[in-house]
């Protein structure tokens, strides 16, 4: 250790050695919590484990996010395209068939088939 003085020039008093060895504890008491952490290496797996688990769930949650929202507008574009085309189909089955003893039955199969060609589209898109 080295000798200090005061700003007087004189060896420091009692008061001022007892600051100054408070001091030197309190460093010397962070240095050591600083090591030790450091050198809890199962401490420093799990919080960097947190982290990456805290992350994940983040990007999860952003990706449901925007899928659930692309699906959304793509079930809203479908809505608005194939309930006007398959009313014109189903009115020009209906027109084609009026007065004939089989018209629900054929309005039936042509809403039917309606349905299956706009299902099969959208899974070949």
């Amino acid at each position: 250790m080295t000798h200090h003085t005061n700003s007087h020039g004189s060896a420091p008093s009692t008061e001022e050695l007892r600051a100054q060895v408070e001091e030197t504890r309190r460093e010397l008491g962070e240095t050591v919590e600083a090591l030790a952490a450091r050198a809890d290496v199962k401490a420093q797996a799990r919080y960097k484990a947190a982290e990456l688990k805290k992350k994940a769930r983040y990007r999860g949650a952003a990706a449901r996010e925007q899928l659930s929202g692309a699906a959304h507008v793509m079930g809203e574009k479908a809505q608005e395209r194939t309930p006007e085309q398959a009313r014109a189909k189903a009115q020009q089955a209906a027109e084609q068939t009026r007065g004939s003893p089989a018209v629900p039955v054929a309005t039936g199969l042509g809403l039917f088939l309606v349905i299956l060609y706009f299902r099969r589209s959208r899974r070949h898109r």
